[in-house]
């Protein structure tokens, strides 16, 4: 037992490592950056498959559940008061992910601030966002720097 425990706690740490990445995005085709906005919508046939992934029941009921999970483990620590900024960072993702769908979203935190940057496809979508990530605790103050881009529709083959 004690030869496996060093082996399980550095494979949880090597974990973790891969899961916190730098690049918190909505959608692969979401900017790298929260002050950068895409100048051209996403084609929609890739705005449709995000689209179904992110809608899925499945899918939101397990990033509520794991939001919820989360503040839990969060509480029982006794760190309910400040959360990390990695923490704030995916939460809000999560959160925006599976109930703004069609957006291209990027998310960055920095003591409870968090600034979400990017497209949307309407002003509807872009009005959730504030709302959505103040739900998460945490977050004390939200910059939303997206703008509206509607989906390009994609663009017809030229089979010859």
């Amino acid at each position: 037992m004690n030869k496996l425990t060093p082996i399980l706690l550095s494979g949880l740490l090597l974990f973790g490592a891969a899961a916190c990445s730098d690049g918190a995005k909505t959608s692969s085709d979401a900017p790298n950056s929260t002050t950068e906005n895409t100048t051209s919508p996403p084609p929609a046939d890739t705005v449709k498959k995000t689209q179904d992934d992110a809608t899925s029941d499945i899918r939101k009921n397990q990033a509520n559940n794991d939001i919820r999970a989360r503040e839990q483990r969060n509480n029982v620590t006794g760190g309910d008061a400040t959360r990390a900024d990695g923490d704030l960072k995916s939460e809000v993702r999560s959160k925006l992910e599976v109930n703004i769908t069609k957006g291209a979203l990027t998310v960055d935190a920095k003591d409870g601030l968090v600034t979400v940057g990017g497209t949307v496809p309407s002003q509807t979508d872009l009005a959730k966002i504030e709302p959505l990530a103040k739900q998460i605790k945490g977050v004390k103050q939200v910059n939303v720097t997206a703008v509206v881009a509607p989906a390009a529709p994609s663009a017809p083959s030229s089979k010859q």
